[in-house]
């Protein structure tokens, strides 16, 4: 059985689906198709998801500026950074025992949730003209990105043993 595999890492195995998140979700690709008005209609809860799935976005586009460029791109590299230090940091010993359980469910989807609002606010400091209430806004979309997208994360980290 693939998610009671006992050499399985929860913190690797909630790495990999962050990564995966990103790169495939993030792409200029998929954000291109998701945000052309054809494929997805904003307002159906389907096509919202569709668009929310492409927040840690990131490009390679020379006609913006360079540092619009790296906020985007660290925004994405720090939501997986982030998920893999959280997913190490939190649910710590006391999920040694409880392998598989919801518990560690919850603890990799909220390690995701703190993953994205952190992400969020740091690559907002990056900015030209941070302030403190934009730095309050970006925190809260990220934390709607890892509320919404964060169960994959951890439905990955189940069955996962804890070092």
């Amino acid at each position: 059985m693939a998610l009671g595999n006992r050499y399985k890492s929860a913190t690797g195995a909630g790495t990999i689906a962050a990564l995966i998140l990103v790169l495939v979700f993030g792409s200029p690709w998929y954000s291109d198709w998701v945000n052309d008005g054809s494929n997805t209609n904003p307002n159906s809860a389907g096509g919202w998801f569709l668009r929310l799935l492409a927040w840690p976005h990131w490009e390679f586009n020379s006609n913006d500026s360079l540092r619009n460029v790296i906020v985007g791109d660290l925004r994405a590299i720090l939501v997986v950074v982030l998920a893999a230090l959280f997913l190490f940091l939190l649910p710590g010993s006391q999920l040694a025992r409880a392998r598989g359980t919801l518990s560690q469910f919850f603890a990799g989807w909220g390690a995701y949730i703190f993953a994205g609002s952190f992400a969020a606010l740091l690559a907002t400091l990056f900015l030209r003209n941070p302030s403190m209430l934009s730095a309050f806004q970006a925190a809260g979309g990220g934390a709607q990105y890892g509320f919404f997208v964060g169960w994959i994360v951890g439905l990955a980290t189940l069955g996962g043993y804890r070092k």
